[in-house]
């Protein structure tokens, strides 16, 4: 997995809005509408989630007649889990070394975006 690809996946990950998208596209394909239903902002701003989760491999959307229909990508975490599953060999997560790590991966300046 590219380098680019991986750090979309974890910032469509990091926002909540996103993650009950991904959460409510578990149970079934729903129309950009059904999607946009529960959230107390615009469609707009739904649309524009949905393209960062589409971006990230996340979701997939198609247009049916006149309807847009998200669907889940399910093998769209293969590759972070894998990554993830690496830290789950210690007993507790060592946070400072956690950040210490990522700091020697990604920099300093990578953090902070």
């Amino acid at each position: 997995m590219s380098e680019e690809k991986f750090n979309a996946i974890f910032a469509a990950l990091a926002d909540p809005t996103r993650r009950r998208i991904l959460s409510m596209l578990v149970e079934k394909d729903m129309s950009v509408r059904e999607v946009a239903e529960p959230f107390d902002i615009s469609l707009a701003a739904i649309s524009k989630h949905l393209v960062v989760l589409s971006r990230a491999g996340l979701i997939t959307q198609d247009k049916r007649g006149r309807v847009k229909w998200c669907r889940l990508e399910p093998d769209g975490l293969h590759d972070a889990l894998i990554w993830l599953e690496g830290f789950g060999k210690f007993e507790r997560i060592n946070f400072d070394g956690f950040e210490a790590f990522l700091r020697a991966e990604f920099g300093n300046g990578e953090l902070m975006r």
